[in-house]
């Protein structure tokens, strides 16, 4: 088999399997490679992911039970097809479903709701209790110590205006725990790409692309549990809505060497979407009075009572691939991509009008983000493969992610990975394949916490030692 050919059965061997456990919301990995096939070319495939992702209570969290298994096992679909229409122009069809989320708490811990939830953790309402102590004594010009902090504090909490606050705080105890039909923290999230790429190659080494790219997004997320504070009782039902991108790219090649690089840019993609919220918050009787207890104007309550349009922006992102022969029948290939989830977040429309009603208390007056990420992610696959007979070709390969930002968002409780791989191509004519794969991921351990707490040092549980599999299954027909 010569290096050209070669070259062609080893990067699909790869593809099963590539980027289903990466960072944040990341999933497909947004390859362009059925894209730069020669000729006329269609595939179809699947990938499915079976993580283990356990823990214990940590952090802020007054108690440390262990936390099970709460990632999701899920599968996605690809497919695509490309046509060469001239010797120099190329046209394709490229299907994936590049972002998601599928996670659910179980068991007894801070995620799951009970009926002696409290409306305000014990910190939370210590952290209250200070800063009046403090407001009073800097108010009266008296030193701020200790001793005097402490002597503040004992005179709030005995005062009239906080007793009725711990007077409507008890009696809302268990209130959110128990006010829902489900008592499990839970998130859903589900994207589809369909990317419409055209292409120019003025000769046999350059290839020029570009196209515009329809997407969909949709979900839900339930918060549950004291994690969570007022928003125990949270829901957000995201109702599918398209959204329209665009992607460029360039691509060289010496098929003599087996040598072919890509660069190809994919544009955030805005989405105004319909979400459907209600906070089990909003139906307890003496709400009003908590408010009015913590010093809150309760009027602004009226806000939270229609459901507005909030807009969702998926990121940016950039994947380079590279493959070269190295010696007779073996080539090398490498993938590195980067997305931008550090300027990604998700602030629902009542969740942030809420938030910054409360944030004040928490030391957020501007609120706080349902999701957001610290950190762009960086992801790296590199490997080896080799003809091993005129019908049998196989791969082995390594990768690593880099995670976005630890601490992390509650809802996927992970800064990356470091996996290996195993892939084999099986071409029963010289027209067609299959090819399969599997990959172990070893998941990096990280600390997770709420909108609340994001961007600071705080968390409220630990997830170590966790791990996922892999597989993925591919059939491709050149025509």
């Amino acid at each position: 088999m010569k290096l050209k050919h070669l070259s062609t059965a080893m990067i699909l061997a790869t593809l099963p399997a590539t980027g289903v456990f990466a960072a944040a919301l990341d999933r497909s990995g947004q390859s362009m490679s059925a894209f730069l096939q020669p000729g006329n070319y269609f595939e179809a495939g699947i990938s499915v992911l079976d993580p283990t992702v356990e823990g214990q209570e940590a952090g802020g969290t007054a108690t440390t039970r262990k936390i099970d298994d709460m990632a999701g096992d899920y599968f996605f679909p690809s497919a695509a097809l490309k046509l060469q229409l001239t010797d120099k122009f190329s046209f394709g069809l490229l299907y994936d479903q590049p972002f998601g989320a599928d996670a659910k708490y179980t068991g007894d811990n801070v995620f799951v709701s009970n009926p002696n939830d409290g409306v305000l953790s014990a910190k939370s309402i210590d952290g209250i209790v200070t800063k009046r102590a403090i407001d009073a004594l800097e108010a009266q010009g008296i030193p701020v110590n200790e001793q005097s902090i402490a002597q503040a504090k004992a005179q709030v909490q005995s005062s009239p205006e906080f007793q009725q606050l711990a007077g409507a705080l008890n009696a809302a105890k268990g209130y959110l725990g128990s006010s829902t039909d489900s008592n499990n923290t839970e998130v859903k999230v589900d994207t589809q790409n369909l990317s419409m790429v055209f292409g120019f190659q003025p000769n046999q080494s350059f290839n020029f692309y570009a196209g515009p790219v329809l997407q969909t997004v949709k979900g839900h997320v339930n918060l549950r549990g004291e994690a969570y504070s007022v928003y125990n009782g949270y829901d957000a039902n995201i109702k599918e809505t398209t959204g329209v991108g665009w992607l460029a790219g360039a691509a060289y090649q010496i098929p003599e060497i087996a040598l072919k690089a890509s660069i190809t840019y994919r544009s955030e993609i805005d989405h105004d979407v319909k979400i459907k919220e209600d906070m089990a918050l909003l139906g307890f009787p003496a709400l009003g009075g908590i408010l009015a207890g913590l010093g809150l104007d309760a009027s602004q309550l009226a806000a939270l009572s229609a459901d507005n349009k909030t807009k969702i922006t998926t990121p940016q992102s950039v994947n380079l691939d590279f493959q070269t022969g190295i010696m007779a029948n073996t080539v090398a290939f490498a993938n590195v991509r980067w997305v931008n989830w550090k300027d990604f977040s998700i602030q629902p429309d009542k969740f942030g009008k809420l938030s910054k009603l409360v944030g004040p208390i928490i030391g957020r007056p501007d609120g706080f983000n349902l999701v957001e990420y610290a950190d762009d992610q960086w992801s790296v696959n590199a490997g080896v493969g080799r003809k091993l007979s005129e019908q049998w070709a196989g791969n082995v390969s390594v990768g690593w992610d880099s995670g976005a930002g630890n601490p992390i968002t509650t809802l996927g409780p992970t800064e990356g990975y470091w996996n290996v791989g195993l892939g084999v191509q099986y071409s029963p004519t010289p027209a067609t394949f299959i090819a399969g794969g599997v990959k172990y991921f070893w998941l990096g351990d990280a600390k997770a916490q709420t909108g609340a707490q994001a961007g600071t040092n705080e968390y409220v549980a630990k997830f170590e030692d966790n791990n996922a599999l892999a597989y993925g299954l591919k059939i491709g027909y050149r025509f």
